[in-house]
């Protein structure tokens, strides 16, 4: 990248980051105004390092002419080494064979859960998870997992926050998720009722190596039928705890 920062303490490249860290999940696609306002860089500068980043095939063009992730930074990211995904992956296919739900898999990272991996099919409902999406730990079923088996000084810590409620069905208040909690670590497992989103349910099963929640294997389904949710805790928990032994081995 050229030039230099005429802004006190910014370098080109944080700007750059800036940039690029503006994309998430919720917004995979900017105009140029949208990225320079999301990412705090003035929009002369923003035309002048997106022209470079398109150059570089960092960022490309949408048909409606907004910016998105390019092919370049997806070849990097395939670079990234993920043993966890390698060896869950087979375990997650498994278990959609079997399931012929959506399954996904999650890691916590900071307060939030970060889907690393997903197997899906056409009939299977709409979920708004995503590999690479974030999502809040309280109301997702992998979140409460993996959240159920954090230190206590992680958990006091989370429920003193204020949480979101992306739904009139998402548990807020602190005491009643810390019991939420506690049932998760006595059964193994954590259940949600259109908690993040109306209209569907999940299990999910924490991924203990040594104890320590590496990671959370979820499943979802229509809340129609939420009562067939209860049958796919055992398959759900054996894939968990074959990941589990993956991982440690």
């Amino acid at each position: 990248m050229s030039g230099g920062s005429r802004e006190p303490g910014r370098s080109v490249t944080s700007k750059v980051l800036a940039l690029l860290s503006a994309f998430d999940a919720a917004h995979p696609q900017l105009t140029l105004t949208e990225l320079a306002r999301r990412s705090g860089v003035p929009l002369s500068t923003a035309h002048r390092l997106v022209g470079e980043l398109e150059e570089w095939q960092a960022l490309s063009r949408a048909p409606d002419g907004r910016l998105r992730v390019g092919l370049r930074l997806w070849e990097l990211g395939q670079l990234a080494p993920n043993r966890l995904q390698e060896l869950a992956h087979p375990w997650l296919q498994e278990l959609f064979g079997s399931t012929g739900e959506n399954v996904h898999l999650a890691v916590r990272d900071g307060l939030e859960v970060l889907y690393v991996d997903k197997v899906y099919g056409r009939r299977a409902v709409p979920i708004v998870s995503r590999i690479g999406a974030r999502l809040p730990m309280h109301p997702t079923g992998v979140g409460k997992a993996l959240l159920a088996y954090e230190p206590d000084w992680f958990v006091k810590s989370y429920l003193a926050r204020k949480l979101e409620r992306p739904t009139p069905h998402t548990i807020i208040e602190p005491g009643r998720l810390a019991r939420e909690l506690a049932l998760v670590r006595a059964q193994g497992h954590a259940l949600t009722y259109e908690e993040m989103t109306p209209g569907s349910c999940s299990a999910a099963a924490p991924i203990l190596v040594d104890g320590r929640p590496v990671a959370a294997l979820g499943i979802v389904l229509s809340s129609r039928r939420a009562r067939e949710l209860p049958r796919l805790v055992e398959p759900l928990r054996a894939a968990a705890a074959g990941i589990a032994r993956a991982c440690a081995a």
